[in-house]
């Protein structure tokens, strides 16, 4: 009887290169082919090429995707299963400054490494349709989009605090920071304000929301981003500060509580601070500010954290008493969420009953003890006796007749911080002219493609490292005789990844991003499959993006979006 033997090195070398040969994985791209077919698309996050191969958790995703993949081929499927590469980001430009080259070499070499150990574990992606974020062909469609949500006031510039690291001149995000330093060097991080491309996806904030709940993903990363947008329903109350022309605004959702709020709490930003301190309490107040502003915000609402903070020696109007409450100031208010000010219950609330104790202040209840839950209410005034529900309803109604507030809902997302002060990203399509005017390159001159630079570090007097680029690059010279200049932070890693499912439809499309046809065949994905931990980012914001493609698609440049099936949201697996 003759004995076989599985030699691994040769019969799947073997096969494998046949597979290769016969392009046995590869999708159809004529439209005529998908006729009377249906469709699956399955789609696996592609992996960031920052390191020198996979890691474990890229095949075992990979490996369930391939194995549904191969099935629905078998049971007559188009099959649209691609890879691609996620390859811009700062830790590729570190390593390319630590060996002294250019990340482009970094990139390609990492991409080789991992498209190697991918074809050497067998999986059946279609090779035709490989992309990478970093290419200009690629990066070219990033940035026509972000030219059209700029033309659609969904792009905008402003001075916001961000997290500033000296020593590597670039912004970090709150995730990257701990204890006022960067987790991954170790380098000192401070708050500064820093004028910054922002993307409205607040603007998006109750869509998100509502259309969560026809996504077909695991409960638990919809819940993430319910949490993560936070809408909250309440009253907007205006306070007067006392003995002067100025007054502030708090958002509340618990509008019952006014008779109980005995202090009010500014963050250390806000610019009404310095204005109203009185002179006795400056220099306590401008220290603790200055404390304040090299912390995070995970930091500084820490509810672990010991609460500390600083009286202005002002004092506001309650509306609803007229009583005189002291304002201090203190770092678990943020200026990024609701008005940057808050009116104190600490009768209510944990957070400031803790504060109160520490400092010795007043604290009157409003809900009838033991029930703290569900009224009655309290020391109220016309309030007494109603029930939570009921005292909010007769509290916002008493506020706007006086002119005193208002209904309103907010959220706890905020505006996405866009820009990023590196050299290995996308460069924005806009000019600065020397009248401060933005003005947007000519979609005809798309891509803006990375200059040569002589290092990839922030210049000497702190700015970023595509000021080291030419004046030929730098410099703008209009056919009117106005100059500018070009924009010098680039985008984030995450802008390429908002919206790559799109490209691998129609990879090789040089007139458009994708095809109106490509797009009402393929979309949506029906299988994604990758990380938990990109819940409320990579999938927020791209499922932010799809949808400011219905302004794409309405636009008369792309008028045959008008009668397509722009879907939102693929299905979602999520591993790990």
């Amino acid at each position: 009887m003759q004995k076989h033997t599985y030699d691994p090195a040769a019969i799947e070398s073997k096969w494998q290169n046949i597979w290769e040969e016969r392009k046995a994985f590869r999708t159809p791209d004529d439209p005529k082919a998908w006729e009377g077919k249906p469709k699956y698309y399955i789609l696996d996050m592609f992996p960031y090429t920052s390191g020198a191969g996979l890691h474990i958790g890229h095949p075992e995703g990979y490996t369930a995707t391939d194995v549904l993949a191969r099935m629905r081929r078998m049971q007559g499927y188009n099959v649209l299963h691609p890879m691609g590469w996620d390859s811009f980001g700062l830790t590729i430009e570190r390593t390319a400054e630590r060996e002294n080259i250019h990340p482009a070499i970094v990139t390609r070499r990492n991409i080789d490494k991992f498209r190697q150990q991918i074809k050497q574990i067998g999986f059946s992606y279609d090779w035709d349709r490989e992309i990478s974020t970093s290419s200009p062909d690629y990066y070219k469609w990033t940035q026509w989009i972000f030219l059209k949500l700029y033309e659609k006031g969904l792009a905008y510039l402003a001075d916001v605090p961000v997290n500033w690291c000296p020593a590597l001149g670039t912004v970090l995000s709150n995730e990257e920071v701990k204890d006022g330093k960067y987790v991954e060097t170790g380098d000192p991080v401070e708050r500064r304000l820093m004028r910054q491309w922002m993307l409205k996806i607040t603007a998006y904030a109750d869509r998100l929301l509502k259309d969560i709940e026809e996504v077909d993903w695991p409960e638990g990363i919809k819940e993430m981003q319910r949490n993560w947008i936070g809408k909250s329903e309440g009253v907007e109350v205006d306070f007067a500060i006392k003995d002067t022309d100025a007054s502030f605004t708090v958002f509340t959702t618990r509008p019952d509580t006014l008779f109980g709020a005995t202090y009010c709490v500014f963050a250390p930003e806000h610019p009404l601070v310095e204005q109203m301190t009185t002179d006795a309490q400056r220099s306590a107040v401008q220290a603790y500010v200055d404390e304040a502003r090299n912390k995070t915000d995970l930091q500084r609402t820490d509810l672990a954290k010991e609460k500390t903070g600083v009286f202005t020696g002002a004092y506001a109007i309650n509306p609803a008493n007229d009583k005189a409450v002291p304002i201090w100031v203190a770092d678990y208010v943020l200026m990024g969420y609701g008005t940057g000010a808050i009116m104190a219950v600490p009768a209510e609330d944990d957070r400031d009953w803790e504060f109160a104790k520490t400092f010795d202040l007043p604290i009157v209840r409003t809900v009838q003890p033991p029930n703290l839950g569900d009224g009655p209410s309290i020391n109220s005034g016309f309030l007494n006796g109603l029930n939570i529900q009921d005292s909010k309803e007769r509290m916002t109604e008493w506020l706007e007749s006086k002119g005193k507030g208002k209904a309103q809902v907010q959220y706890r997302l905020r505006d996405w911080l866009f820009s990023r002060q590196r050299y290995w990203g996308e460069p924005f399509p806009t000019v600065q002219l020397e009248d401060g005017t933005i003005m947007s390159v000519p979609e005809s001159e798309l891509p803006v493609e990375l200059p040569p630079i002589d290092e990839y570090k922030p210049t000497p007097d702190g700015k970023p490292p595509l000021a080291r680029a030419s004046d030929d690059w730098l410099m703008i010279t209009l056919p009117d005789g106005r100059k500018g200049v070009r924009e010098t932070n680039t985008m984030p890693q995450w802008a390429g990844s908002c919206w790559y499912y799109l490209r691998y439809m129609d990879a090789h499309n040089a007139t458009e991003a994708w095809s109106a046809e490509a797009e009402h065949y393929w979309m949506p994905v029906d299988l994604y499959v990758g990380g938990a931990e990109h819940a409320v980012l990579h999938l927020l914001y791209a499922r932010f993006w799809h949808k400011c493609y219905m302004i794409v698609a309405l636009s008369p440049q792309r008028s045959h979006f008008k009668n397509s099936s722009i879907r939102h949201d693929p299905r979602l697996f999520l591993s790990g």
